[in-house]
């Protein structure tokens, strides 16, 4: 039996038979270090990036603690975005599939505190949340962490980038002393260190080094002077390469928004994301990136973290990144799964001394290169591939995606081929169709009927 195989852990069986299903059989570098540890109650502390199957760790390691008989809460997971949490919760579910009778609950901020109290007045065994909610819940007595036994820090460097200092501490301040602590982060600051020491007993350090693959990732240095000549690069780099999905870095929240504006201004397809946006328009953005209906997302780390895409094209650093990690983090979100992927950073002699720090973490020099032709701006301005289409309506209407989909392709002009993804929430969904038949597809929602109701629909400008 392999050393790395699912089989060799101490593992219910049904916790092995769902994950034989799930076609999960080998362990991710960073579950192999972690897991046995966890699962013999440790305290872990594990650094590991985005994508490198750390969520099936600790979720794994709180299933098979759970006393699924015991309606209480035995397990919190904090995350610094509801993205994430989301992301999280959705991982824990899948993983408990052969559990009868669990509840997962997630509380995040952005969504109205009355149905989240109501919720928790009837049970559940696991919550996952971002600490602000968390604590408002400790706060108001809606919420009672008297019976956990687990405690996860999911991301903990962007928990402390975002300001939750403070809500961690007060949540820290209201679990039992008892429980077993997981701690997961990209980067190992010296804050989280400090929050180690404070919160963990005897931790066990793990680490899973995050480095850029030469096969798949291709990395370009463009040296640029000034702003104006970094706002024309960005413009070359992104005709040049005409990537369908890309992410472009920043390191401030003004920067992101004025980036977006001008390449939109320019007749590209772009939106920003960050910390400043209410958390309805964020939802907004992430499905419209996520669907392809909008090439270029214009973000800060922070608010990227999470970011759930399958395939990105190519990544830009408008500044480099303030430490070498981040930036490996960064390039990280492109050629994954085998596939090609781009990374592209402007550089200025004023970041000499970021160069020379991730110069020697690359072990290679960095020479900038000339940029693209002028002429490229001769071409089309980058768009998306597809639109979408909101539709007022949701799952508390009882909408399914197979409902949507039914009655864009009933009759003639849309193939189920032109329709992409479709994100239902309570009181609206979002469904990505081809640009060609976009007006179509609105038409047929907006004059047809879905389950027999008439609903409301319009398009999102690209």
């Amino acid at each position: 039996m392999s050393q790395t195989a699912f089989s060799s852990l101490e593992l219910h069986a049904d916790l092995l038979s769902n994950l034989d299903s799930l076609g999960y059989t080998e362990m991710t570098p960073i579950q192999a270090q972690s897991l046995p540890a966890i699962l013999a109650n440790r305290d872990v502390i594990a650094q590991a990036k985005t994508g490198s199957g750390k969520t099936a760790a600790f979720s794994l390691g709180m299933l098979q603690k759970l006393n699924v008989k015991q309606f209480r809460i035995q397990s919190l997971v904090l995350c610094p975005t509801r993205e994430l949490a989301d992301q999280v919760a959705a991982e824990i579910r899948k993983l408990a599939r052969s559990i009868h009778n669990i509840k997962v609950l997630t509380l995040c901020g952005g969504a109205p505190f009355g149905p989240q109290a109501g919720s928790l007045e009837h049970g559940a065994h696991i919550v996952v949340g971002t600490p602000g909610r968390i604590e408002d819940h400790l706060t108001r007595g809606t919420l009672s962490l008297d019976d956990l036994n687990m405690l996860v820090l999911d991301e903990a460097d962007r928990m402390l980038e975002m300001g939750f200092q403070a809500a961690l501490d007060a949540i820290i301040a209201k679990v039992p002393a008892s429980r077993q602590t997981l701690l997961f982060s990209a980067t190992f600051p010296a804050q989280i260190k400090a929050i180690a020491d404070h919160v963990m007993t005897q931790p066990l350090m793990v680490s899973v080094a995050e480095t850029h693959d030469e096969a798949t990732i291709e990395q370009h240095f463009y040296s640029v002077e000034g702003n104006e000549q970094r706002m024309m690069a960005l413009r070359l780099l992104l005709q040049q390469f005409r990537p369908a999905s890309s992410v472009v870095f920043c390191n401030t929240k003004k920067e992101c928004q004025d980036i977006a504006d001008m390449l939109r201004a320019q007749g590209m397809s772009a939106l920003a994301l960050h910390g400043d946006l209410e958390q309805r328009d964020r939802d907004q953005v992430l499905v419209r990136f996520a669907n392809k209906s909008v090439a270029i997302l214009v973000a800060t780390d922070v608010a990227a973290r999470g970011l759930d895409v399958e395939s990105l094209d190519l990544v830009i650093n408008f500044h480099l990144a303030h430490d070498p990690e981040t930036h490996i983090h960064r390039i990280g979100r492109t050629g994954r799964a085998g596939k090609k992927g781009v990374a592209c950073s402007l550089i200025s002699e004023k970041e000499s001394y970021k160069v020379a720090r991730l110069s020697d973490h690359l072990g290679q020099p960095i020479n900038g290169e000339a940029l693209p032709d002028k002429s490229v701006l001769t071409r089309e301005p980058l768009r998306a591939e597809m639109v979408t289409l909101q539709i007022d309506g949701g799952k508390k209407q009882k909408i399914r995606a197979g409902d949507i989909l039914g009655a864009l392709t009933n009759g003639d002009g849309i193939e189920g081929a032109q329709i992409g993804k479709i994100h239902l929430y309570d009181n609206w969904c979002f469904v990505a169709v081809a640009n060609k038949v976009a007006k179509l597809a609105m038409n047929k929602i907006s004059q047809g009927k879905i389950k027999g109701k008439s609903f409301r629909a319009r398009l999102l400008p690209g």
